[in-house]
Order: C-alpha cells, then structure tokens, then sequence
C-alpha cells in the first residue's frame, strides 16, 4: 500500500465508525465521491471493502429506524429520506464495482461475511420497495436496487430473466427457487403485490438488466414483452399523478430496450414488435389517449414512446421500402383526419415526417401548411404547431437540397412556406399574427435566412399601398415585424437596412404611431432589439424613439405597456453597456486611433449624446405626470422611470454615462409624491418603488416644513371613511419612515420623546421610526375602539378603524423582521397589536356574523322591519351601550365641532355626523357604510394578525424568547381565525380572514415546534367531526355556501408540504366524498350540503393541482346523485359542484361559443382517466331512458337527465378509437337517441348535440337514415310530438356536422347524401299541413333549409337536383305563406316555423334565380325558375319575424354586390333586387317594427342614392329635400340608438348627395344637420351613436371638412372640426379608432393631391389629435380666415364648460371653504351626499387627458401665429376674451389659496381640476398677449397668473 492510500484508508476507517444517524449523509458522499473516478478513493474503498459493507448495511437499518421514530416531523422525515436515498444509491455503486473490488465467486459462499452483508442488502432494499410511506424516489431506487442485487447473488445467470417473468405475473413457485431469495424477497413471492412495486421492478429490470446483444436469450426476449403488457395493465390501474409520471417514464425506457433487443434479437421478436402487433396496437391506445394528459411531462414521455415505437416498427421492416409501408400510410391517414385542436396530432405527424419526409404528407393534402398557420390563433396550439411546421419546412429543405443540385427548388419552397405567412402576417387577425411572429417566423428564418431577401422584396412592393388598419398589420406592419425579426435574431443590422433602402426612416415613424398596436410594438422593437447587446445606439434611432414616446405613453392596453415598457428597457441596458465600451475606448488611446478610421462619430462625442438623450427621455416622462394625466399615461411613465433608475445605477467607482438623480429637483419629487393620490394602486406601488431607488435625493430636496405636512396628511387619511384613503396614507408613512428626521420634525407632536433612542446609533433609521408610527397609529386606534364601543354607527361615519389598522400592517411588512435590534420594545408593541386586534374584531364582529350582515340598520320605521331587527341584535348582542340598535333611531344629530378644539388633533373630535350639501338635506349613516366598516376592519384585522405570525422565527426555537412573537400567541391567533372563519357570514370579512390564516398555517407547516406542527391536523379534524355531528347547537353556517367553512378547510389543506404524501387531503376527500353521497336517507342532509359546497371549493382551487385529480370520477358521481335529491338544499349545492368539476375535467372556457372543440376530449381519454365513471354514466343513462319510454299517461321527468348530457356533449369520438378500447362509446348511443323523446325542449336540444361527437362521420349517412326511418307516417295511429321533435333535431345535428366535415366530394359522400335526401322526401309531410303541430314542422323544415343551403353549393360541382327543388317548390305552395296565416302569434311555434318557412324560401328564391337554373332548357328547371313567391311578398307580410328576414336577405345581397363577391355569378343575385327601391321607401314610412325599421334605413343607405332618389316622388309623394327632413325628424325623434345611428349616416349621406349635384338645401336644414351631428358627438352618448358619427365625420371630409371653398361657413366647418377632435380624445378606443379614420382620409387627400412625399396616414389617436390641430391651422391659411379662426381656437383652448360651471359655483366653494377655514377643520365633511359615495372615486381617468391637447392645439396655434405674424390688437372678440380670462385667473388663484395644506391629498379632484384650468388660462393669457398690439404686452404680463 502506498503511503497516500494508506493515510486515506485511516481517514475512511475513522469515519466508518461514526454513529450518529445524522452525520451519515457526510460519510456517505465522501464514499460516493470515492468510488467516482478516483483511484486514491477506489482503492482505499477496495481495502475497506468489509468495512464499507458493513457500514450501508447499518446505516440503511438506523436511518429507517430514525425515520420511524420521526413520524409527522415533515422537517425531519424528509432529511432522512434523502439520506437513506444517498445510502441505497452508495450500495448500489458498491455492489456495481463489486467484480472489480473481489476476485472469483468465493464470496458467494453462502457463510462468507461479504453474502451475509448481501442478503441484508437485499432484505433492506425489499422492504423498502414495500414500504408506501416513504418517498417514491426511494421506492423507486430500491426497485433497481432488488434488480441489481438478485442479479449480482443469482446463478445461474440464465435463469433470471424467468425468475423477474415469474416475480411480476406473480406466478412464482417456491420450490423453483433459492432459499435465500425467498427468505430476503419473501414480501414479493408470497403476497399479492401492489401496482406500484410491480412498477418500480418493472423499471428495475428495465434499468438493470444488459437488453443488447441478445446475451439474455429467448428468456430475455420473453420478458421484454413481459414486462410491456405488465405496463400497458398498470396504465389503466395508476391514476395518481406522480404514478401516471413514473409509469409514462418508464414506458418510454421500455421502447429504448426493446430497440436495443431488436438489434440482435430473434426474427419471432421481429413479428411480436411489427407495427401491426398486439402489443405496438396496445401501445399506440395508450398514446393516443395520453397525448393530451394534463401534465407536461406525461405528454412529452408520449411523444417519445410514439417516436420510439416508429423506429421499432422500423427495425422490423428493414430492407422494404418505408415510406409507402401500410403501417406509416395508415398512421398518416389517420392522424390527418384528426382535428386540429388535438394537441397530441401535431407531435406525432412531426415524429412521422422525419420518417417519410415532408413531401409525401404534402402529396396527400397540399394546404397542411395553411391549416397549420390557421391554427395559430390560439395560444394554446400555436408552439406545437410552429415544431411541427419547423419540422416539415427543415425537413422538405433538406430533401429539397439533396433532390435538385440547382437552387431552382428555393421558389417552390417559398410558394409552400413563406408566401401563406406573409398573406396572413398582412390580412390576420391580431392573435394570430402575434402568435406566428413569436412563435414560427424566427424558426423559420433560423432555418433559411436568405427568405428573408425574398420577404422583403414582396412587402416592399405592397408596403406603400397596404399600410393596414386598426385589425390589420398591412404590409407595412408585416414589414416591420419581418425586419425587427431579423434584426433581433442577428440577420441584419439596422444601419445595413437603411443604406440599403429596406426600409426608410419615414417608413419607421409611419410604424410608430400606426393605428394597430402590435405594429408600434414591431417598429419599436426593430429600434430596440438587437443581437448584440453593447451594439451603439445610433443618432436617427436616439431621435424615432423621441418621436415614440411623444404619442405612445397613453395606451390602454396593459400587455402594449407592459412590451414598451420592456423594449425599452433593453434598449437602456444597450445604452448602459455599449458606454462601458466606450469609456474604454476613450481610455486606450491607441484602439482609438484605430476606431476614427472605422467610425465616423467619436467615443466622448457619442457618450455626450447619450447623455443627452436620457436627459430629453427623463424630461418627456416627468412632463407626462402633469395633472389630469390618465392612469396609463402615469403607468407608462413611472415604469420606464424605473428601468431608467435600475438600469443606471451601478457600482461606485465605474463611469456612468447617466445618472437619474441628477435630473431631480424638489418639482420632480413633489410630482412623484403626489402620484401616490392616484386611485390606481398599481401606480402608487411605482412611484413608491421610484421615490425609494431616489430616497436620499428626495429627503435633501423637501424640506422639514412639507414633510411635516405631508406627515399629517398621512395620518389623516388614515382615518378617511373613503376606503382607498388610507391605502395612500400607508405609502406616505412607508415613504416617510425612511427619513432621518421624522422623530423631530413630525413625531414630536405625538409623542413623548425618547433621547436613549437617539444615543442607539446601532439601530437603523427605518426601525426607530416604524416603532414610532407604529405607537402613534396604535394610540389612535385604541382611543377610536373605545369611542366605536360606545357607538358604532359614530365610528362608521367619522374614524373608520380599518385605515389605522391597514397603515400599522404595511409599516410592518416592509421592516426587514431579522435584523430588528429593539427586540423587547418589539414584542412589548406585537403584544399590544395582538390585543388591540382582538378588540377591535369584538366590536365589529357582531354584525358580520349576524344572519344579514348587509341590512342592519332599517332604513324604514316600521314595525315589521324593527321586529325582525330585534331579533338579529338577539342574536348578535352587539357592544353598543348607547341604544343606537336597540331603539332603531337613525343617527341625526347636527355637526356640533366648536371652534375652539382646533388645537387639538385628535380625528374623534372633528365627527360631522350630517352634511348640509346644496339642498341642505340631513344625510343619515347608511347600513352600508357601518358594513363597510366592521368587514374592513375585519380584513384588516386578519391581514395583521396574518403579518405578525410571520414574525415567529422558522429556525429551531430553543427559547421562546428569541422570537417576537410567542407559541401560545400563534396557538391563539390560529383559534381567532377558525372562530371567524367557521362564524363569519360576510363574503369580505371571511375570504380575508382567509387570506390571514393562509400566512399562518403556511407558517405553521415549516416551523420546528412540534405542537404548533400538529395543529393544522387537529384542527382539520375538529372541523370535520363538527360538520359530521350536525349538532342543533353548532354555529356553522349552512346558508351562503357554507361561508368561511370551505376556505378553512382550504387553507389547512393547501399548506400541506407539496412533495408529501399528502395524507390530509386523501382523509379529508374520504370524508367528505362519504357525508356527499348519504346511503341513508334519514340523515339531516346539513352535513351533506356542507361536504358538497366543501368538496366544490377544493375542485377549483389550482394549487392542490393534480392531487385532487383521483377524486374528480366519485365528485361527478356525487353531483349527478345530489341532484335527484328531493332537498333544495342539497340539489343546489349539487349543481355548483357539477359546475366546479366541469371546469376542472374539460378546462376553463374561453370563448362563448358552446359547440366549440375546445374544453373538450375524446370519449376514451375521458373513460381512461376516469375509468369508474364509464359504467356509472351507462347505468344513469339506462335509468333515464326507461322513465322516458314508460308508456304511462303522466310525463316523469327524470332531474339527472340534463347533467348526464351535459357531459356527454363535451367528448367526441377520435378516429383513432381503435378495435382494443374496452371503453367504447358505441353503447351509449342508443341511450342519447331515447334521450331525445324527452319531454323537456332543452333536454331534447342537447341529445341532439349530444349525440353528434358518439357518431363517426362515415357512420353518419346510415344513422340519420335510420333516424328518419322511425319518424311516422300521416296514416299512423300514435303520433307523439316530443319524438318527432327530438329525432328532427338529432337529424339536424348530425347533418349539420355532416355536410361541414372533410368529407365532401368523396363518391361515398355523394351516395350518403343522396339517399338522404330520397328519405327526407318521404317524409315531407311532417313540413306540410297534415303535420298540426308547428314545432315539429318547423323543425322538419330547419332540416330542409339546411339541405338547401349545401345542395346550393354542390350544385356547381354538377349534382342537378331538379327533383329536389320541385319538391321545395310544393312545400312552399303548400305553406301559409301562400294562402293567408289563420293563426294569432299566440299559437305555440307559429313564429319559428314562420321563420323556417321564410328562410327556406329565400333559399329556394336564391337557387332557381342562379344561372344553372335559368339558362336550363329543360322543362322541369323551367318549372322551378318560376318560385311562387317574390322577395317583395316577404315584405308584405303582416309578421315582422318574416319580414326581418326578408330585409336581412336583401342587405346581405346588397354587401355582396358592393364588395364585389358575386359579380362573377352573373345576374343571379342582382335580378331579385330590381325594383325593389319603391317598395322599400314605401315601408320606411309605414313601418312600425323597430328592428324591421333599422334593416330598412339601413338597406336605403347600402343603396344607390341615383336610384333611390328618382323613386321618391311617384312612390312616397316626397321630393329629395323632404325625405332629409323626414330622415333628420327621425333622428331627432327616436328613441332608440340603433334607429338614430342609422338614420344620422342616411340623413347625412343625402346631404352630401344633394350638395355634391348642386341642389338647393335650405340653410335652416342644414343647421338642423350640423346641430344634431355635434350633439351625436358629446361625452354623454352611446358608443353606437358616436361611432355612426365618426363614419358621418369621416365621408364629408374631404368635401366639407378640407375643401379649398368653405361650403358650410366658418362656423359650422369649425362645429365640425371640433367634434372629430371631441371623438378623438373619447374614453372609448373603438370610438378613438373610427376619428382617427377621419384624420387618415383627410391625409389620403392631402397627399394624392400633394404628389409622392411619405406621409403619415394610418395613425393612432393621439397622434391624430395632433395633426388635427396641425390641418386645422393650415385650412385657416388656405381660406383665409386666420383673423376669424384664431378667436375660436382660443376659447376651445379654454375650455368654455369650465368656464360657466365654475363661475357659477364659484360663489358657494369660496362660502364654503372660508366657512371651513372659520372652523378649523381640515376635514370638509365626514360624510357624503349619497349612499353610494362611498365607494365613489372622483373622475378617474383611463385615458383623455385634457392638458395634452391644450398643449398640441397650444404649439399649433403659436406656430401658425409667428409664421403668419398675426396681430389682432383692436379686436372685440379678444377683448371678451382677454377680461373672461384674467377673471378665471383671478378665480382660481382664490380656490387655490383656500384650499387646505397638501390638497393634492385631502381635495385630489378640486385641485386637479383648478391646477388644469390655472396651465389653460396661463397658455391662452401668453397668446393672447402674442396678438395684442407691442404696447398693451407689456402691461399685461401672464407670469402674474
């Protein structure tokens, strides 16, 4: 031995010694890293060998013990299983080496110490196997462990392969085996062992046994198949999560080895493993119905088994040809047919074309690459489709390249892959586009990075013409999305793009500010993504981002923000790095040299430009946060400002190109600060984040005198009765508490000071002054609960205590709570909170536990109300001692606060119990303001008491007093929680005392002390037991869905450790699956409705995940037998369980669309998943059906029925059902056909949609046959109705999927569905009148307008049918239509078969006036092409459903006409419309129907005017002009939106019409016009209305808006003018959207007209706003009326509205303020006008802001007047003007002085207010004295103002 391994050897000796159990771990990986490729380590092990040995043998037996001993301790049973892991996996590599460690086979001697250790080994691991309590890691490696051991021992060697046969088929015999096998294995030869041991062994001899070379023989062979259909029973038996994981995993280790056997195996393993084999077949079942699992892991393992098992087959077949093998065409064929939304078909068709080649799939359907493009538009879909695309188009490449030599095949490549892209990336819809973006393009130029040429070239040439919309890119868009692609992915550089002319700078700014959002995102994108992030920013890109951020900030949509706010963080971190770069340059002069021959531009030169444009970026975003600036707008603001401070703030000592502290000044800061008064938090939380990066800057900046004040507006708010209030007071004081000074300047007030504090420099500025705040809002609180015991309602009105409450909490969450230095005053202040805590909840508890927490306080005097009020405060004995309850007296007392407390600043004593408003009226204390208080307060409370649980240390406690908090004050907070939460019956107090008890018990679970550990048990015990008793005294809530009671047991369940065996959840889902489904009836069935209503609160809660997923089958069953209960009660209940579980099987739905393929799954993934529910539905259904044929006079109807349905109608058949399924859905089809002789219309409606997914598509023709091969003849004795009703719509269904599927034109297709229609025609009588009732024919005849409909289509493809439409032609004549309608509306289904009878007719009308039918010369079409009803007798008919139809036909006709669709039809379609015009004015005036009415305006409008017009006077007796009157009448007149949008757009379209051919319009007509479109275009009306104005706004533009000749006039032209500017500043985007159309034609105009320049024409609406203003001063120029315009532009500048409301209420806010000031208050009153108020907060804005287009008119106006040098100085106008203003000046600087200190807090929506109307009045006083003449400028200065 040599001396190293000697003195290793000693060490190891020494540690092998080692007792203690939790020092093992180290032992053993030091012994792991020995035998790991080291031979020092090696071959100390080697002399140690017996040692070693010895050591696992006993430290495998100690660890288990201690493990045992542990029970319940997660903590510690955790530790010690990944120890007794490390130890299973250390003997394992032992026992590996073992050959190498012991030379022969002596050891095998069965005295020898070396096998005794072996067996032990062994013995252990078995155990372990069988052991379920332990982790299933550790299962799973003793599985291997028992393998690998019996494989070393075994002999001889070929037996073994039968030996694991027999262990896993469970056929072993005894006598066959060794006698130490079976006294070391006796568990796993003796017992029935359980699937997961079979699993683990299984993956044991998988892992462990040597499959290559054949070297197992046929033994081996025989237990590779053993073992796969061992597997395949498993899959149907293990439904737990983590076992369907295992079992997919191993799985897919079993198609590995069974390719390793292939190799060398027996030609009989060859035919056994072909793909048309028993087991592949089995195999392939199992993929198909695990593709789509919920977990990602199960589906990726199925991709893998499916990609192996296409490479066993093809082992199997080698020497064939592939790719034309019966076994690959099959599986194309059939996954082909699948639907798209089968997420599993497009991993599949990947594996299969890397085996056949793209060309081959493309050569069964050449558009798979457009339907796969289709297909993204869903999220959910679009990254299996771009990998499946990725792998055809990557794989047609390379076949492509290896075919043809020349490059000729890249133009084909393009035609399939590229070219569908571009269309859609032009014409798509927003989703999709994204989506193919994101997830296709950059594979695709990954893949083939010269398209990118081929791309640019085609969009280029369109770019100009097609620059999109608002829902479309355009090719301008697709451009900007190629390149931004390209340059984020390293194929281009930006500055290669502009020189070689891909795209211009102008081309960029035209992306900027284009209407559709996404392609602003690209064009910034292309700015700010580069490959390479130190790449310079250049000059032009510096200045296209200036121009971004001037128009972008306002966006209303959160994911816009969120990519602005994003991109252009990495742009700032481009900035950052590429000026490290830089500096280094600078400092190595010699590279610099060499860089001013590269570069034209010098390092410093560009770092001050740099600088520069951070500079000019920090301006733009502090001047955005002006007042009035919508929410987005400061979202926007405050994020980028972030990324700014983040991305800028780097270690001292390093160049720093920028630095945001510098930008800052006291402005800036107050400008931050005031953002906390936003009602958004979201942007409180920025600005917080903000002002913290820039504490210290901030605190320099303010001083002492405006914290002080700011402090007291904080702990005013506090007190606020406006619940958002004191979410601002607790950022202040967050802010605040930062601060060095508080203590003196603003605490000193409040409290005593304490000079010790201040000597204690250890402690951190932040704790000194928390603690502070802290006892100061706790004093407070204190105070307030002893006065709210005296009287809550006093309390509700005047200091609320949930705000005091909610400012402690937060203090508390930002203190860093381990590095506290003040302990004992700590624990002294937790101890306080938690009593002030239980108090107040005392005090407020009482009305949220009573039976009506929402009515408590009658707002009437009656005695009945006061009676049931008594009896509530009975049951509530509230702590009130003043009788406010008791004597049900409304508090009305009058606002008695004396001067003279003005000093004192306790809240209590400012209580305004009433305000005097207006109309002077007493305001009384609502019961919602006192609920609103006590639920507050309890959130509050429990958010607090949540807080301070999180303050017990989580680390071993060995004293109690290392914490702040104590054990028994958790163990009391955990009672106070489960008290409210089991009595609470408020929905706010109960879901936040959940939130509260959440913190707790998620604390609880991970702390050390064993009897808080235990709690969550025990309690969730108690809670069950309680449940179960249904004691008469209990107080559980059985109303409002068990109120807290689910959420308790919620939140016990959910802090359960994830990687346990979460034994809480399988006793708890025990239980209550038990008390859910009662055997007998005599129980009460409260414990029943409580377990349903618990049950469907754990379904839907996401984080006990795939756990809960073993319970769904018996929650379904549960459900479907609660709701045949007789209770209501339980019933109820039953249904929103149902609902819950729904959810939970088939997903959350996102669209409205109720047959749509998603949320659903194949009928055998569903049975798969949920075997037991398989017989259970039969049986229901069988039970169903027979009450349904029972032939008893009395209907029963069975209540199960409808839920059975439900679920049926969410799975379909898959066309990979194959003949293995025991869980066909054949059976059920019978049963769902009976379903529809239900006598419920809606249980017959979902049969007949149930029905369709159980019915393959080629079985439908012989269904439908057989459907209506039942349905009676006339002569038969026994009609019944409901049947004939439920087989029509079974018929119509099933057609309807039938006729819409792939299937069409296939002979068989044709053959289906002409014997379809021969039985349909023998049956035409149920449509006829023999038939009486009329839902039935109805029905009949819904199933022939939809024949009608397809056989119109096909009848192009040659399909005649002359025959057919004959008989349509009978059934018409047939009708009432014809002979007059008998009935009255009343008759039940006259209206819907009169609309089936319409819509066949206009069917029948639409095919016999096609061509085919006219120019026939036959003599039946000849028959045909005469139908025996016109259009016009539609319109006629006295049945407005009829005539509604009629006029929808037309419209549809006209569009088609319009939009050009059916010109190539010829005449078909045009000759049904001649004539028409006369009918139609005449109905316009006669028609009394509103929605008729609608249709009719809007076909005259559709219409041609040149041909409505000369109509008027013969068929209405009006001229042109009196139909404008007539159609402004009704706009004026009506009162429904829909008739005036309408008739607006008519109205003005003759206008328009009548000016164009220079006809008379009298002026006062023409007013009338301008009047009610201005009026269409105010704030107050409906989008409908306002969008039909934009479109009246937008086709005059270019006739009266931007006319070189004033056609209206100034005034109107302005009126105009000021709508569109009125629209595009509306809250509404699609209004915005539809006047910045109005700005866009008005551009179109101005550029056909201008010549060829790049202008900007599709643009967003703020930029709109700016070249409105921008056109407008231009229009004054060109008509030369600057000197009339101006004046007007200056008052819209200040805002005439304003101006009246302010004066006139001028007078009252100075009386009332000055009254205030007399007072002392700050407060201007407690209470509010209305109720409601409440919850009221002020104007909040989304979006208009008005100060930007002060601003933008402001600029233009300027321009306009130092261009034109316009002076108007003796003009009256002005004058009028100049006095309003200096008047308003005066005004508001009063309202402003009388404001109380820090209004922009106590008065935030005054003070915005008058701060907007002060910066209006100053702009409009500077030019205004622009205008004046030189010496009346100097008087008047605007500074003043």
């Amino acid at each position: 031995m040599t001396l190293a391994v000697q003195s290793f050897v000693c060490c190891l000796r020494e540690e092998l010694k080692t007792t203690d159990v939790y020092l093992y771990r180290k032992v053993l990986d030091n012994l792991a890293s020995c035998m790991e490729d080291f031979s020092l380590g090696r071959a100390s092990v080697k002399n140690l060998f017996e040692e070693v040995l010895q050591f696992l043998q006993k430290s495998l037996l100690d660890i288990q013990e201690e493990n045992r001993q542990n029970h319940g301790n997660h903590i510690v049973q955790t530790q010690l299983m990944h120890d007794l892991l490390i130890a299973i996996k250390v003997s394992m590599m032992l026992v590996q080496k073992l050959q190498e460690n012991i030379q022969g086979s002596l050891w095998k001697h069965h005295e020898s110490f070396v096998w005794q250790s072996m067996c032990s080994l062994l013995k252990s691991s078995t155990n372990f196997l069988m052991d379920a309590v332990l982790l299933q890691t550790v299962q799973t490696t003793s599985g291997l462990a028992v393998i690998l051991f019996t494989k070393t021992m075994y002999e001889p060697a070929e037996e073994l392969p039968s030996l694991v046969s027999d262990l896993l088929l469970g056929s072993i015999k005894h006598t066959d085996v060794p006698a130490w096998f079976v006294s070391n294995c006796g568990t796993l030869c003796t017992e029935e062992c359980p699937d997961s041991v079979l699993l683990f062994l299984c993956h044991g001899a998988l892992a462990m046994l040597e499959w290559k070379n054949g070297s197992m023989g046929e033994n081996g062979e025989k237990l590779l198949l053993d073992i796969a259909s061992v597997l395949l029973s498993l899959s149907s038996e293990l439904k737990e999560s983590s076992m369907a994981m295992s079992l997919s995993r191993i799985l897919a280790i079993w198609t590995n080895s069974a390719q390793a056997a292939l190799v060398s195996g027996s030609p009989n393993l060859k035919i056994k493993l072909n793909g048309n084999s028993d087991i592949i077949g089995k195999l392939l079942e199992y993929i198909y119905t695990h593709w789509e699992h919920p977990l990602d892991a199960v589906r990726h393992q199925t991709k893998l088994i499916f990609k192996n098992l296409l490479q066993i087959h093809r082992t199997t077949i080698t020497g064939s040809n592939e790719k034309s093998d019966p076994f690959f065409v099959r599986l194309i064929k059939h996954l082909l047919s699948l639907e798209w939304h089968v997420k599993g078909k497009y991993a599949s068709l990947g594996c299969l074309v890397e085996c056949v080649g793209t060309e081959n799939i493309l050569r069964l359907d050449t558009t798979i690459p457009v339907q796969i493009l289709d297909v993204m538009n869903d999220q959910s879909l679009a990254p299996y489709a771009s990998d499946l695309l990725e792998t055809m188009f990557t794989n047609h490449k390379a076949h492509f390249t290896l075919s043809f030599q020349e490059s000729t095949w890249i133009d084909q490549w393009h035609d399939i892959w590229v070219s569908p892209l571009l269309v859609i990336l032009c014409e798509g819809n927003h989703d999709q586009t994204t989506y193919i973006i994101d997830y296709y393009l950059p594979k695709l130029l990954k893949c083939s990075p010269d398209s990118l040429s081929y791309m640019i070239r085609i969009l280029q040439a369109s770019a100009d013409a097609n620059l999109g919309s608002r829902s479309t890119r355009g090719a301008l868009g697709a451009l900007m999305a190629c390149l931004r692609t390209a340059r984020a992915h390293g194929h281009l550089e930006l500055s290669t793009m502009m020189s070689n002319g891909l795209v211009s700078t102008e081309c960029i700014k035209q992306g900027l500010v284009h209407q559709h959002n996404q392609v602003c995102i690209d064009a910034l994108g292309l700015l700010c993504e580069t490959h390479r992030s130190t790449e310079i920013v250049s000059m032009e890109e510096m200045q296209l981002i200036q121009f971004f951020m001037m128009y972008n900030l306002n966006s209303q949509s959160p994911s816009v923000r969120q990519q602005i706010g994003s991109l252009l963080r990495k742009l700032f971190c481009r900035i950052q790095e590429s000026s490290q770069v830089l500096y280094k340059l600078e400092q190595n002069k010699t590279k610099q040299e060499l860089l001013e021959n590269s570069t034209k531009r010098h390092p410093l030169g560009i770092l001050q430009q740099y600088k520069d444009f951070m500079s000019s970026v920090c301006d733009r975003l502090f001047e955005v946060l002006f007042p009035g600036s919508s929410h987005p707008t400061r979202f926007s603001a405050l994020t980028i400002l972030g990324s700014v401070a983040e991305t800028f703030s780097v270690p001292k000592g390093q160049a720093q190109v920028f630095q945001l502290d510098q930008e800052i000044d006291s402005t800036r800061v107050r400008t931050l600060i005031q953002c906390f008064a936003s009602t958004f938090e979201e942007v409180k939380v920025l600005a917080f984040g903000l002002l913290m990066k820039l504490r210290d800057v901030a605190f320099n900046l303010q001083d002492s005198e405006n914290l002080a004040l700011l402090f007291q507006a904080a702990v005013d708010l506090s007190t606020s009765t406006k619940p958002y209030d004191c979410v601002t007071a607790s950022y202040l004081l967050n802010f605040l508490v930062h601060h060095k000074g508080l203590q003196h300047i603003c605490l000193g007030k409040w409290l005593e000071h304490n000079p010790q504090m201040d000597e204690n420099t250890s402690v951190s500025t932040v704790e000194k002054n928390t603690l502070a705040v802290i006892k100061l809002l706790l004093v407070n609180v204190e105070e307030e609960i002893f006065q709210a015991k005296k009287s809550l309602l006093q309390a509700a009105a005047s200091f609320p205590m949930y705000g005091r409450v909610h400012c402690i909490t937060g203090a508390l969450q930002q203190l860093p709570s381990n590095k506290l230095t003040l302990v004992a005053e700590w624990k002294e202040m937790v101890a306080r909170l938690i009593l002030m805590s239980y108090k107040l909840s005392a005090v407020v508890s009482p009305v949220v536990q009573s039976s009506s927490p929402e009515g408590l306080i009658p707002m009437d005097s009656d005695s009945e109300s006061a009676g049931r009020l008594q009896m509530i405060l009975h049951e509530i004995q509230p702590q009130d001692t003043n009788y406010y309850f008791i004597q049900a007296k409304i508090l009305k007392e009058h606002c008695k606060v004396e001067s003279e407390k003005v000093a004192d600043h306790r809240p209590m004593d400012n209580i305004c119990t009433e305000m005097r408003g207006k109309e002077r009226q007493t305001c009384d204390v609502t019961a919602q303001m006192v609920l609103v208080c006590c639920w507050r307060s309890m959130k509050e409370v429990s958010l607090l008491l949540g807080t301070l649980c999180k303050l017990l240390p989580s680390h071993a406690i060995s004293e109690p007093s290392d914490g702040l908090i104590t054990v028994e004050q958790v163990k009391n907070i955990g009672d106070y929680f489960k008290h409210h939460l089991l009595q609470s019956r408020h929905r706010g107090a109960f879901e936040l005392a959940y939130a509260g008890f959440v913190q707790l018990t998620e604390m609880l679970s991970r702390c050390n002390s064993e009897s808080l550990r235990k709690m969550p048990a025990q309690w969730l015990s108690g809670v069950l037991e309680e449940i179960k008793s249904c004691d008469p005294s209990s107080t559980l809530c059985a109303t409002r869905r068990s109120a807290g009671i689910p959420f308790y047991i919620q939140a016990l369940l959910a802090s359960e450790p994830k990687k346990s065996k979460t034994d809480l959840l399988k006793m708890t889902m025990k239980e209550l699956i038990s008390l859910a489904a009662p055997l007998n009836e005599s129980l009460s069935v409260i414990p029943q409705v409580h377990a349903l209503n618990i049950l469907r609160a754990l379904f839907r809660d996401t984080r006990l995940g795939e756990n809960i997923m073993p319970y769904v089958a018996d929650g379904i069953q549960v459900a479907i037998l609660g709701f045949t209960s007789p209770v209501w009660a339980v019933r109820n209940s039953s249904t929103l369980l149902f609902s819950a579980l729904i959810t939970r099987i088939f997903g959350v739905k996102r669209g409205k669309d109720e047959n749509s393929k998603k949320n659903r799954m194949t009928g055998r993934e569903f049975f798969s998943r949920f075997p037991s529910l398989y017989p259970f539905l039969l049986k229901q259904l069988e039970v169903v059906t027979n009450t349904l044929n029972s032939e008893a006079a009395e209907l029963k109807i069975h209540p199960s029925l409808f839920l059975l349905l439900l679920i049926l109608g969410r799975l379909y058949p898959s066309p990979m059902d194959g003949t293995y399924s025991a869980l066909s859905m054949a059976p059920f089809v019978p049963f769902i056909i009976r379903c529809g002789h239900s006598p419920v219309y809606r249980s017959r409606e979902m049969s007949g949609r149930a029905l369709v997914p159980f019915v393959m598509v080629n079985e439908v023709p012989h269904t439908v046959l057989s459907l209506l091969e039942g349905l009676p003849d006339s002569t038969s004795p026994c009609i019944r109705q409901n049947n004939i009703h439920g087989t029509l719509l079974q018929v119509f269904h099933l057609l309807q999927s039938y006729l819409e599927s792939k299937q069409l034109f296939s002979l068989g297709f044709q053959q289906g569905l002409g014997d379809i229609i021969a039985c349909v025609g023998t049956k035409l009588w149920l449509a006829k009148r023999p038939n009486p009732c009329l839902v039935t024919r109805a029905a009949y005849l819904d199933v022939l307008v939809m024949l009608s409909t397809h056989l119109g289509k096909f009848q192009k493809q040659g399909m005649p049918l002359f025959g057919f439409w004959e008989e349509m032609n009978r059934v018409i004549s047939d009708s009432e239509l014809m002979s007059g309608i008998p009935y009255s509306s009343a008759v039940p289904g006259l209206i819907q078969y009169l609309q089936s009878i319409t819509k066949l007719v206009i069917e029948v009308l639409l095919v016999t006036a096609g061509p085919d039918i006219q120019s026939s010369s036959s003599p039946v079409a000849k028959k045909i092409a005469k139908p025996p009803l016109s259009i016009v007798h539609l319109l006629h008919c006295e049945f407005h459903e009829v005539r509604l139809l009629a006029l929808e036909a037309i419209l549809l006709w006209l569009k088609q006409i319009n939009s050009k669709q059916i010109a190539e039809e010829g005449g078909g379609v045009l000759c049904l419309l001649i004539d028409l015009e006369g009918a139609l004015l005449t109905m316009a005036l006669k028609e009394k129907n509103l929605q008729c009415f609608c249709k009719v305006l809007e076909i005259l409008y559709t219409m041609d005017l040149r041909n409505v017009l000369p109509k008027t006077e013969c068929s209405i007796k009006m001229n042109p002009n009196e139909l404008l009157i007539w159609s402004l009448n009704i706009v004026d007149i009506a009162n429904s939106t829909e008739v005036q949008s309408i008739a607006l757009k008519f109205a003005s379209k003759l206008v328009i019409h009548l000016l164009q051919n220079h006809q008379k319009i009298s002026e006062e007509v023409l007013k009338t016009w301008v009047q009610l479109l201005v009026y269409f275009c105010g704030d107050e009306q409906q989008t409908e209305i306002l969008l039909a104005a934009a479109e009246v706004l937008k086709s005059i533009t270019s006739y009266l808006l931007i006319n070189e000749k004033l056609i209206l006039g100034l005034s109107d032209t302005l009126a105009m003018w000021k709508c569109v500017v009125l629209l595009l500043q509306n809250e509404d985007l699609v209004v915005r959207d539809a006047a910045a159309e109005v700005i866009q034609a008005a551009l179109s105009e101005k550029k056909s007209s201008k010549g060829t320049e790049f202008a900007l024409r599709v643009v967003n609406a703020p930029m709109a706003l700016d070249l409105a203003f921008g056109i407008l001063c231009e229009l004054l120029q060109q008509w030369g009326e600057i000197r009339a315009g101006v004046p007007i532009l200056l008052e819209w500048l200040l805002g005439d509205s304003d101006l009246k409301r302010d004066s006139e209420t001028s007078a009252l806010v100075i009386l009332t303020t000055s009254c205030h000031l007399m007072l002392g208050s700050l407060h201007f009153c407690s209470l509010m006008e209305e109720d409601d108020y409440l919850f009221d907060k002020g104007e909040v804005n989304f979006w208009a802001e008005k100060l930007t287009h002060v601003r933008q008119l402001s600029k233009h106006l300027l321009q306009l007047i130092s261009m034109t040098h316009l002076t108007l100085p003796d003009h009256g106008e002005l004058d009028q003007l100049s006095r309003t203003a200096l008047d308003q000046a005066q005004l508001v600087g009063h309202l402003l002085r009388v404001l109380p200190p820090t209004p922009e807090f106590s008065k935030t929506a005054e003070f915005t207010r008058l701060a907007i109307q002060n910066e209006r009045i100053s702009v409009c006083l500077k030019i205004l004295n622009l205008l004046k003449s030189d010496d009346t400028c100097k008087n008047e200065n605007p500074e003043n103002y």
